[in-house]
């Protein structure tokens, strides 16, 4: 919480968001050696602990399903620089990182190249209220959930509730919506990413079943893939969905203010900032794509305005739940009940 006003969202900052844009530049070169580095840190535990989790299955099926926990993590922090490679942050040369993400798309179960389409749309249009539905969550005004039909309402009610969003939803998104290149079905390359995905998947299950059947599968596979989706999806939902985040129609709305003020700066612990590879710093990263993962710690470090702006903590986040429409007169997310207090 920003000690300035005690909300979160609020803004210390001096300069406009437009004028970090020349600041942060100096951030974007990576290190491709550090990116490897990473790259290995990461791809070598997660192929390891599948490798112990297979062979305790032949001493307990709860060592195995134990072992699919400490998977997990390691398979969002995979999906983390796959975020980074999309991004062409992580490696100098863009075709390397667009193969070691198309290779890492395999293990998230999410294509590459029609993710990296939705999330760049999703760039481009954060916080813009009449460029809503590709690669975000949704969100309805007030006047709009207002304007629905009882029916309408409740599908919205339904999917803005956090069963459905943290509980069946990252498993429906990462397990069947990812197998189609949905808003994206005109384009052939979309589909070659899908279909090519869906490939290598359905041969690594194969492999899995071949060597060791189902239950390598059902203990191991889907907990650790389960895991990781929903941690990703909740992050990814922390990120844009706080009280006092920035909407604005088209004709007000502006690329780098939107970035900078709706975008939060998730502050974690040191070992979930590593799982997550710094994308808690998501206002930064929002400001400039092009700043690889791990420079991120060392812009909070130079600028101590934006280590101060929208910061967020994990106690604080678990309130956002609750928020789920935009009130365009005082400009914030509110829950269905403040809702009706404000506007009856």
């Amino acid at each position: 919480m920003i000690e300035l006003s005690g909300r979160i969202g609020a803004q210390p900052s001096q300069r406009q968001a437009k004028d970090w844009v020349k600041v942060l530049a100096s951030y974007r070169e990576p290190s491709n050696r550090r990116s490897t580095y990473e790259l290995a840190i990461t791809a070598i535990p997660f192929v390891v602990l599948w490798g112990v989790a297979l062979y305790a299955m032949s001493i307990s099926y709860w060592l195995a399903l134990g072992g699919s926990l400490l998977i997990a993590p390691f398979l969002l922090r995979l999906f983390a620089i796959q975020h980074d490679c999309g991004h062409g942050s992580f490696f100098s040369n863009r075709t390397v990182s667009d193969w070691v993400g198309r290779c890492i798309g395999v293990l998230t179960l999410t294509p590459y190249d029609v993710w990296r389409r939705a999330h760049s749309i999703h760039h481009s249009s954060a916080g813009n209220l009449n460029r809503r539905g590709m690669g975000d969550i949704l969100t309805l005004t007030v006047e709009e959930f207002s304007d629905l039909t009882p029916f309408g309402r409740l599908k919205y009610r339904l999917y803005r509730h956090p069963v459905t969003m943290f509980g069946f939803g990252p498993g429906y998104l990462f397990l069947l919506e990812n197998r189609l290149p949905l808003g994206l079905m005109n384009g052939a390359r979309y589909w070659v990413s899908s279909m090519g995905t869906n490939i290598a998947i359905l041969l690594a299950v194969a492999l899995i079943w071949y060597l060791g059947g189902a239950m390598p599968l059902l203990l191991i596979f889907l907990p650790s893939t389960l895991i990781a989706a929903t941690a990703g999806v909740w992050l990814f939902y922390v990120q844009h969905q706080f009280e006092h985040t920035q909407w604005e129609s088209e004709e007000n709305w502006q690329l780098h203010e939107s970035a900078l003020h709706g975008s939060s700066h998730y502050v974690l612990p040191s070992v979930l900032q590593w799982i997550s590879a710094n994308i808690g710093i998501h206002h930064v990263h929002h400001l400039y794509s092009r700043i690889p993962f791990y420079r991120l710690p060392e812009v909070l470090q130079d600028h101590a305005e934006l280590a101060q702006s929208n910061r967020m903590t994990i106690g604080q986040s678990l309130s956002t739940v609750k928020l789920k429409l935009w009130d365009t007169d005082s400009k914030r997310l509110v829950s269905f009940s403040e809702a009706r207090a404000l506007h009856g």
